[in-house]
């Protein structure tokens, strides 16, 4: 049974436009081979990487959608880890949303609060005596 996936690529800064698209192209082609189908496919840009990776600071991400096998996944997953301009890669299953593939979208504002009057306790209205009690 196929299953909707997504990788997300992390490619090296220096790589020509040409190059970043065999990449994408290669990755398609694999993913077709495999049985499965070509979803989409997001370019996300360059991107400062959070700590350098092999002593570069910056990272070009796309963004790979696709339906397919378990098994064609690990097949792209052996081929892109062995790939030159490939500094990273994940794969994951798509999880359907609201917002859809791709970038998730903002967070929902919270609910509204209902202001209720919260009833005291049992425990703190049974301990509490009127002033009327005390004095008496």
């Amino acid at each position: 049974m196929q299953h909707d996936y997504e990788i997300l690529l992390m490619l090296d800064p220096d790589l020509s436009d040409e190059r970043q698209e065999e990449i994408v192209v290669r990755t398609r082609g694999l993913i077709e081979n495999g049985g499965g189908t070509w979803v989409g496919h997001d370019p996300w840009g360059r991107r400062r990487l959070a700590y350098p990776i092999d002593k570069k600071d910056e990272g070009i991400y796309h963004l790979v959608q696709f339906d397919a096998e378990p098994e064609t996944v690990d097949e792209l997953t052996r081929i892109l880890k062995i790939s030159d301009g490939v500094m990273r890669h994940m794969a994951t299953r798509r999880v359907e949303s609201t917002h859809g593939p791709g970038r998730p979208g903002p967070e929902p504002p919270p609910p509204v609060a209902v202001e209720a009057a919260v009833p005291e306790p049992e425990y703190a209205a049974a301990n509490t005596r009127s002033q009327e009690e005390e004095e008496e």
